[in-house]
């Protein structure tokens, strides 16, 4: 068998003519080529954690407080562990507001304004980022105003217009209103995006003799997916909590969404703490679940541009 051979360390002069070996650099990385955490690494991930136990507080109270009988929680307090699992709060809060029913209007008001929110955006960003419309830096400005403006300042004008339609106390007047106001900030988001798109692939595409709907459809939507997936998940999640405008447009309980009808009950029944916090715990449950099921999709579209 032949033996390995070893190299030994070049010399290295000196000012003034000695001579000395070059000592091997020490390696900084760890088993597995993975870089070593220094003490400022261990202090930012002790932050997080911190930051992160801090925001879960809220929700593990609520929690805890959703399976405790209300004699329980009267004699331990919001911060221990129920001594039995009591359902009562939840199974009453379910038939009082009919929460099946609560359900499907707030999914069906959410992924309604989701898709075509981001479909508005889409088509609007494409006439301003790639069209190059005249105007294009004064109309984002004013998207981006309007979009900054308090929903209280728009409830009596939307009110009154609604009425005048016969849309009040209808789904559809909370799905309009919605779908311009996210569209406002996606519009401002894809502009900006679509503003910096490569002019060689719309010359080439433009060459192969497509149009601009074309365009729009083969080579910008495939291309951009990974944002517009964020947009949806976003709209989705931001719509489904809104509470101000479905509190004033949706007045009978057949059209009411899941924080309002929360709301509502609390003010009409007076719930006790435990039903309370259970009826929270059943309307944040569904955005958690839609949240961890769409999760890679949030994690890939944020990272889609970071890469090239």
């Amino acid at each position: 068998m032949s033996q390995a051979t070893t190299h030994p360390a070049p010399d290295v002069t000196l000012r003034g003519g000695a001579s000395q070996k070059q000592r091997p650099l020490r390696a900084t990385r760890g088993r597995g080529g993975m870089k070593r955490k220094t003490a400022g690494d261990w202090g930012i991930l002790l932050v997080a954690v911190l930051i992160g136990l801090l925001i879960a507080v809220p929700f593990l109270m609520i929690l805890i407080n959703s399976f405790k009988s209300p004699a329980d929680y009267n004699a331990t307090g919001p911060l221990t562990l129920p001594s039995e699992l009591y359902f009562d709060g939840m199974t009453a809060f379910w038939e009082r507001v009919n929460f099946p029913e609560k359900l499907w209007n707030s999914f069906f008001i959410s992924s309604v304004v989701a898709i075509l929110a981001v479909v508005i955006s889409m088509l609007n960003a494409f006439a301003l980022g790639i069209g190059r419309v005249r105007g294009r830096t004064w109309i984002v400005v004013l998207i981006l105003l309007a979009n900054m403006l308090p929903q209280e300042v728009l409830l009596y004008p939307l009110y009154f217009m609604f009425k005048q339609v016969g849309l009040y106390d209808n789904q559809w007047a909370v799905i309009i209103i919605f779908v311009v106001i996210q569209s406002a900030f996606g519009t401002y988001l894809l502009a900006s995006v679509y503003g910096t798109f490569p002019k060689e692939i719309l010359e080439a595409a433009s060459i192969d003799g497509a149009n601009r709907w074309t365009i729009l459809w083969r080579v910008v939507f495939p291309i951009s997916r990974p944002t517009l997936s964020v947009l949806v998940i976003f709209f989705f999640i931001w719509t489904w909590n809104e509470f101000l405008i479905p509190l004033t447009f949706l007045v009978s309980n057949a059209t009411q969404t899941v924080p309002v009808s929360i709301a509502v009950l609390q003010g009409d029944r007076l719930m006790d703490v435990t039903t309370t916090s259970a009826s929270a715990l059943l309307g944040l449950l569904p955005t958690l679940i839609f949240f961890l099921i769409f999760q890679r999709t949030l994690t890939r579209g944020i990272t889609a541009g970071a890469v090239k």
